[in-house]
């Protein structure tokens, strides 16, 4: 993520050569070819990481402090909420169906959903239950001590991952800057620009390096140029950029999985090529009705999770659906849905929690025990995997504390590329002019000479990634209509 030595305003030519051999032939024309592609090539790079950096780093920037207070939501919520997720009774826990019997004590009202008991010992047990005064993906949850069987507070839950009310509103503050379907384009926006100005800004980086005649200066290091401000300015910009790049490019891509736009065609690409999450069938043998439905990738983020009506009776065959679930192998967080009719079996599923890497299921018929259906997460297709571990990465979740304090340092880190960038821009302004003048653009003209090779597939692809992704494909037709008028008005005071 950078620019070329020279700087935003020209295109660099060819970097010359020294050498001490006799003078050779001029070079050949493939040679020459070859070289006229790539500085070519060079000079659109230039010109798209320069304006898109320009206009669209100020949404990054956004989703980068947002994105680093996101990073971190998961440990802080361990503080804010602590009173709700921990108890500090010891003893043997009561039966879970006795814990489910204590929540819905306390919330008769409303419809049992699900029960996700503690993992380990201190934690509380989460009665959840549908409320219809909540909004989509919210439920509320009744915390269990489950020494005591005893109600220790309640709270909306949101999603999958069950975040707490700080982690919702930080999660939101994310998302779309609480201003709902609105602020979500500001989000579309940074995601879906995000690899490609950092991929173009690689494209220059890489040609820089080539053109250094000290080859061995030219490495993975940070090396600040201490000649002049705005060359280490330069140096620092690319040298981070480069180095945070590839959590930048995972980041960018989950998050426009969870996009409007761009995350529809990414749902849709999935069910063409199959890559679907697998979800495990809730009908018993010999029931009719649709099966249990996956709760998706994106239920932590966005997404909607599973309801159920009034099922209280149904609860006392929990503690036999427990034991099944762990008897089989499913050691993680659980939460264990509560089927609201008949013809339906429980479905126990492991939970996004950190350092928790796999989701098994288990459908079990309640009343006899008896295991009806069983996916491993081992059985999920390669696609799928990656996709929840990219998303349980982008929460924070995939690591831990560790997974959070790196997506803070990454986060961190690409404020300051777009920090630099700005200064850079700043700093090229025509200060003999006027102090308020803005930095100069690179050079006019990369397109006109650009070869048809060049230009062709450029064009192609810049047309497909603009119709899968439209917060690509506006703002680019945008700045290239304003680029062409910039340039006609510039034309014509010249020949005035």
């Amino acid at each position: 993520m950078t620019i070329t030595e020279r700087g935003a305003g020209t295109a660099p030519p060819p970097s010359p050569t020294i050498s001490t051999e006799p003078a050779s032939e001029p070079e050949s024309a493939p040679q020459s070819t070859k070289r006229t592609v790539g500085n070519a090539f060079q000079a659109l790079m230039l010109r798209l990481h320069f304006y898109a950096g320009v206009f669209v780093a100020p949404f990054i920037l956004i989703a980068a402090v947002t994105g680093a207070l996101y990073a971190v939501a998961p440990t802080l919520e361990t503080f804010t909420d602590r009173a709700l997720l921990h108890t500090d009774s010891t003893g043997p826990a009561k039966p879970i169906s006795e814990q489910v019997a204590a929540g819905v004590a306390r919330e008769p009202k409303l419809a049992l959903a699900a029960v996700a008991p503690g993992q380990n010992a201190g934690d509380t047990t989460r009665v959840i239950f549908t409320d219809p005064s909540l909004g989509e993906s919210e439920r509320r949850a009744v915390f269990i001590d489950p020494v005591t069987a005893q109600p220790v507070g309640d709270s909306v839950i949101y999603g999958s991952s069950g975040a707490l009310p700080t982690r919702t509103w930080i999660d939101q503050l994310h998302r779309d800057l609480h201003l709902g379907d609105v602020g979500r384009y500001y989000s579309e926006i940074a995601a879906s620009w995000l690899w490609l100005i950092g991929l173009a800004g690689l494209v220059l980086w890489i040609r820089r390096i080539r053109a250094r005649r000290d080859k061995r200066s030219a490495g993975w290091l940070l090396r600040p140029d201490r000649s002049r401000p705005r060359a280490r300015t330069m140096n620092w910009h690319a040298a981070v950029g480069v180095w945070i790049l590839p959590v930048i490019l995972l980041l960018s891509a989950t998050g426009m999985t969870w996009s409007k736009y761009a995350g529809e065609n990414v749902t849709k690409l999935r069910e063409e090529m199959s890559w679907t999450t697998p979800a495990v069938s809730a009908k018993l043998p010999g029931a009719t009705g649709p099966a249990m439905p996956a709760t998706g990738d994106h239920a932590g983020h966005g997404g909607s999770a599973p309801t159920a009506s009034p099922a209280a009776d149904k609860a006392k065959l929990v503690d036999t659906v427990y034991g099944v679930a762990r008897a089989n192998g499913l050691e993680g967080p659980l939460e264990i849905s509560i089927p609201a009719k008949d013809g339906a079996a429980f479905v126990a599923q492991e939970l996004r929690r950190p350092n928790v890497f796999t989701r098994d299921a288990i459908a079990v018929d309640g009343t006899t025990g008896n295991v009806t259906d069983l996916l491993r997460y081992s059985d999920w297709p390669l696609m799928a995997k990656l996709t929840n571990w990219g998303i349980q990465f982008h929460m924070g979740l995939l690591f831990g504390l560790l997974n959070q304090l790196l997506l803070l340092v990454i986060m961190i880190g690409l404020g300051t590329v777009i920090v630099r960038g700005y200064l850079m821009w700043w700093r090229r302004r025509p200060t003999k002019e006027t102090k308020f003048a803005a930095g100069k653009a690179p050079r006019r003209g990369a397109l006109r000479q650009t070869p048809l090779t060049v230009l062709l597939p450029f064009a192609v692809a810049a047309v497909v990634v603009g119709w899968f992704a439209p917060m690509i494909g506006y703002p680019l037709l945008a700045f290239l209509i304003a680029d062409v008028l910039v340039g006609l008005a510039a034309r014509r005071r010249a020949t005035a």
